[in-house]
């Protein structure tokens, strides 16, 4: 379909096809929210085609803006063109007359001529910054314009890779030919003069020095550009589909960012498996190209040193990451075909998509490389006035809260200890004062660790029994306190955990000697490292190699305990009041475990939101808000006036949706599932004959949420003693949520396939029923259209957990640090049932997945009917709600519902 030009608020939106009213007005919210510099929460229920008005909406903004700062350069260069050509370079003498009158103070003090010189330097330098920008700007569109013109400089790059390939190749075979003989031959005397030396062109020299392309070719100015995250790769694929398909799609720098795992194409690093193994050994293959060991040659001291070549990654050459990084700028691409590229150009994707950061206009990551700012920096990425949409941002609080707590096993803790303990014993006497001070510092906290969890490093955690069990809270002070490491300098201790990559080094250490574990009480200490050293004599056989290496291919090999430990140790330098450490004691020492639980998640977005011109966090249902404006952005120091909220309504005709709120069941039993009443076989009856009389009515798919897997479980046992499940059966075939995710797909593809074969063939059975759990694999993501989703029934409130620690705690930090006014539920309070209604939100809106699409939702609980409650349900649901008190009248309403509908469809 040709692409359409909308106008709303006096912006030029181009769409490919004709947008919904609600589409103009997101976009035209959007525009302007960037446009003032503003903090926008937007919600648009799935269906509505939120992620084409997000890029329409922003690129549009993005286009304006580029224009009009053009032009404002241009202004700017011809203002300042006299000047600069008139060769006034000197320094502009003081008047006679000009005197300083007395309603005009100097900031600074300085005389009027020296101020009107500082200015005039002032705008010769932006004057020639924005030259120089002009200049490099050209360049890059020229490069680019070559690129996509010109055929011959991709096959000339392309030739270049085959040579570079079958060199590498006829090399390969050459040092097999002389691994495969006995040795050479013994030379006549003087044959050896015959024999030819070691050859090294002056092209491989160079290129072995790493200095064959100027690494400040490779680095841009950062362009004003929109950075896009979602949650998961499938989804940040799926928006790139969509900006291909878009009326930017031809003409936009994008770039799509992921980690090594995901894009690193070297097989030697890949098969590594961790995620943590694979970033290390990626390091350090840099680290060996820039960092290469140098040895002068004997004679003549004043001749250039001699570079000793070290293992380097092939896939680095600034040559090769230079054309990447071109190609990527050329046309959209997802990760898979970035991937493809990479390995056609025999270039790093990683670092090819980084290189092109700075020239990009949309960057596309996920939440964790933009939610940390570690991971920002080794990306490159700069959010100093440019824009952020952070898209599925519903669990946005719990993803940054998730990605700042680290929890450690007792069972790491004594691994790590051991591990470095031993390799302490073997390289102690190499090492530098300083690396071993370091290093009987982490073996002391270790050490203190194990021990304020009431275990031994000295014995095997799976046979020490604690004497105590239960969940102890602590400030990060109190815990550090505790341990007795309150002396120690924990920021000098992380630094040099990064710097001197130890926890890589022990984990090849490990990998190379099979280090042992910690020794079981009935050893002497050094028993362990003593077997070890046994291993290292002639004649000892070590196991076998090959069976570890096979297991390689099924399962991702495990990091360093050492590696997950740094970061506990990085989270313990989170200021006091932001985070708690819990103690778990489980009985045995390797099943209890420290974990750091950040209390403030805004501490981390406040930089996001400090830096960016504008933040926009988007989804199809963002209610309940006030967390976002409580606990992230008002913690954050944004002030409320810079905060803008839109909601829109639904594409569908308000009559394709019915929401009920039902109080009571078929025998008037109140429906209030408190974890009290909800285990009552009453409750649970009631509950069935209501399914019972649904399924009687509903075509196709229904898709029944219970507030846990214990409960789903709980209540399906019941009805199938009580012979309700075979009650269900007659009309609807019976699927429940499997817990592992490798089976989803299957469960989902057989449910499909019933309600298909139902509707064609007719008879009793008109469809099928599915037991689902909220906060499960198909209560987020997964699309119940049309008949697989005809109504959606909700079993209770799915209230978390109050009995745990965490929730407490959490609860109890927000009661101390947020305001609460007059009337106001205690925030800690709203904190549950803001977390509650966030689940049932995303739960019920698996249904209703575009415009013609139709559904009832139907919610078993008289609490749903508090006014507060409904409050926080989407607006498209709210406003058609309708309330029950009893069973009949829902159930009338429900048949009319879908008997007007299945016949209308």
């Amino acid at each position: 379909m040709a692409d359409k030009t909308e106008e709303a608020g006096g912006v030029h939106f181009p769409f490919p096809f004709t947008p919904y009213a609600i589409q103009k007005d997101f976009m035209a919210a959007l525009y302007q929210v960037l446009e003032a510099g503003k903090i926008g929460i937007f919600e648009s229920p799935t269906g509505t085609g939120k992620s084409l008005s997000l890029i329409c909406g922003a690129l549009s903004w993005l286009r304006d803006f580029e224009q009009k700062k053009q032009e404002e350069e241009e202004r700017l260069l011809e203002a300042g063109a006299d000047p600069l050509n008139n060769g006034k370079d000197q320094a502009p003498c003081p008047p006679p007359s000009c005197q300083q009158s007395p309603g005009s103070p100097r900031a600074t003090g300085e005389p009027d001529w020296v101020t009107q010189f500082v200015q005039k330097k002032e705008e010769r330098d932006l004057v020639d910054r924005l030259k120089e920008g002009q200049v490099r700007r050209k360049k890059r569109e020229e490069r680019l314009r070559q690129i996509r013109h010109n055929a011959s400089l991709k096959f000339a790059a392309k030739r270049m890779r085959q040579e570079d390939e079958e060199t590498e190749r006829l090399l390969r075979l050459s040092r097999a030919m002389l691994a495969a003989g006995t040795g050479p031959e013994q030379l006549a005397c003087g044959e050896d003069e015959l024999v030819l030396a070691e050859y090294e062109s002056d092209e491989e020299r160079v290129s072995a020095s790493g200095v064959d392309v100027d690494e400040d070719d490779l680095e841009e100015e950062h362009v004003t550009k929109i950075y896009y995250c979602s949650r998961t790769h499938s989804q940040l694929a799926q928006f790139v589909h969509e900006v291909q398909k878009s009326p930017f799609g031809k003409d936009t720098r994008l770039v799509s960012l992921g980690s090594r795992q995901n894009l690193c194409v070297n097989e030697d690093v890949r098969k590594l498996g961790s995620v943590q193994l694979i970033n290390d050994r990626c390091v350090e293959l840099q680290r060996s190209k820039h960092e290469k060991k140098s040895v002068a040659e004997e004679e003549k001291p004043g001749r250039r040193r001699r570079l000793e070549p070290r293992a380097t990654c092939p896939f680095y050459s600034h040559k090769q990451l230079q054309l990447l990084r071109d190609e990527v700028l050329l046309e959209v691409k997802d990760i898979e075909q970035l991937v493809a590229l990479g390995k056609e150009a025999r270039a790093c994707p990683y670092y090819g998509s980084r290189f092109a950061i700075p020239a990009a206009q949309l960057v596309v990551l996920p939440y964790q490389i933009l939610l940390h700012a570690a991971a920002r920096q080794a990306a490159g990425i700069r959010l100093q006035g440019q824009v952020v949409v952070i898209d599925e941002a519903h669990n946005l609080i719990d993803t940054i809260t998730g990605i700042h707590s680290v929890e450690v096993s007792g069972s790491q803790l004594c691994q790590a200890h051991s591990q470095l303990l031993q390799y302490t014993e073997r390289y102690g006497k190499r090492l530098k004062a300083k690396n071993l001070m370091y290093i009987k510092q982490i073996l002391y906290v270790l050490e203190k660790f194990v021990t304020v969890l009431g275990g031994n490093v000295k014995q095997s955690p799976n046979t020490q029994s604690l004497s105590q069990a239960g969940t102890e809270l602590k400030t990060v002070s109190d815990f550090l306190f505790q341990s007795q490491i309150d002396n120690i300098n924990l920021f000098k201790v992380k630094r040099y955990c990064e710097k001197s990559m130890v926890s890589r080094k022990l984990f090849g250490f490990t990998e190379r000697y099979g280090a042992v574990l910690a020794p079981s009480r009935e050893q002497p200490k050094l028993s362990g490292f003593q077997h070890f050293l046994q291993s290292l004599q002639p004649g000892v056989t070590a196991a076998p190699a090959a069976p570890a290496e096979e297991g390689e291919d099924r399962a991702p090999r495990p990091a360093s305990p050492l590696m997950h430990i740094e970061g506990f140790l990085a989270a313990l330098t989170t200021a006091n009041q932001d985070g708690r450490v819990i103690l778990s004691r489980q009985g045995s020492l390797s099943q209890s475990s420290l974990k750091f639980l950040l209390l403030n998640p805004a501490v981390h977005f406040a930089q996001v939101v400090k830096e960016c011109r504008a933040v926009v966090l988007a989804g199809g249902t963002m209610q309940p808000v006030s967390d976002f404006r409580e606990q992230l952005l008002a913690c954050a120091g944004v002030e409320a006036e810079r905060v803008v909220e839109f909601s829109c309504g639904h594409v569908i005709p308000a009559d394709n949706i019915l929401p009920l709120v039902i109080c009571s069941g078929p025998s008037n039993q109140q429906l209030e599932f408190t974890y009290q009443k909800r285990e009552l076989p009453q409750m649970m009856d009631e509950t069935g004959r209501i399914l019972c009389n649904l399924c009687n009515v509903v075509p196709g798919g229904v898709v029944c949420f219970f507030p846990s897997y214990a409960y789903q479980r709980q209540v399906h046992a019941h009805w199938d003693k009580s012979g309700l499940l075979a009650r269900l059966a007659v009309r609807k075939k019976i699927f429940q949520e499997p817990q592992r995710v490798n089976q989803v797909e299957q469960v989902l593809l057989e449910y499909s396939r019933c309600i298909q074969h139902c509707g064609q063939a007719g008879g009793m059975v008109t469809g099928a029923l599915m037991f689902s759990v909220v906060g499960g694999k198909m209560s987020e993501g997964i699309n119940f259209s049309d008949n697989l989703g005809r109504c959606v029934v909700m079993v209770g409130m799915p209230f978390p957990s109050i009995r745990s620690a965490e929730l407490q705690e959490k609860m109890a930090y927000l009661d101390q640090t947020l305001p609460r006014a007059p009337g106001q539920v205690p925030p800690g309070k709203a904190l549950v049932e803001n977390l509650c209604m966030k689940a049932v939100n995303q739960s019920i809106g698996r249904a209703i997945r575009h415009q013609k699409d139709f559904a009832s939702i139907v919610l078993l609980d008289q609490r749903y009917a508090r006014p507060p409650i409904l409050a926080k349900l989407p607006a498209w649901i709210r406003d058609r709600v309708q309330v029950k008190a009893t069973f009949g009248p829902a159930f009338a309403a429900l048949r009319k519902f879908h008997r007007e509908k299945s016949g209308s469809s």
